[in-house]
């Protein structure tokens, strides 16, 4: 149970807002959170020097993650419950290794890069706030 534990406070992709400080434990970094007016972004610096950002709705429920920096976060720390539909879809993959896109009705993630310079996001587009842009999700 106790290695349990630091999995379950973990505030990933569609889960409640309260917990994305056992994120910033988990994940050894440090946070600035800003608010936007209908959902607030966690930002976490990394160690390694890559920025988690985790967007949460009004309703405390985190909608998306994004990410960019020198090394790929946790992405099982980060999509939670989705990590599995991305390990399914990348190794479906077929072509280059630089860019993955996986569009359901319900997980939409966009992954790019190559050494020291990694980028993505995923979102669940039905947990958008009203009047948010996808495009704001980076």
């Amino acid at each position: 149970m106790v290695t349990l534990a630091p999995r379950l406070a973990c505030a990933a992709l569609g889960e409640p807002e309260s917990s994305i400080a056992g994120d910033v434990q988990h994940l050894k970094g440090s946070i600035k959170s800003t608010a936007r007016s209908n959902y607030r972004v966690h930002e976490i610096q990394l160690p390694s020097g890559t920025v988690l950002r985790e967007f949460a709705g009004v309703g405390g429920k985190v909608f998306a993650v994004a990410w960019s920096g020198p090394a790929i976060p946790d992405l099982r720390q980060a999509l939670g419950r989705y990590f599995d539909v991305y390990i399914t879809a990348a190794q479906a993959k077929q072509g280059t290794r630089r860019h993955l896109l996986i569009e359901q009705s319900e997980f939409v993630m966009q992954s790019r890069g190559h050494m020291r310079a990694f980028s993505g996001r995923a979102y669940l587009p039905q947990a958008l706030p009203a009047g948010t842009s996808v495009d704001e999700i980076r």
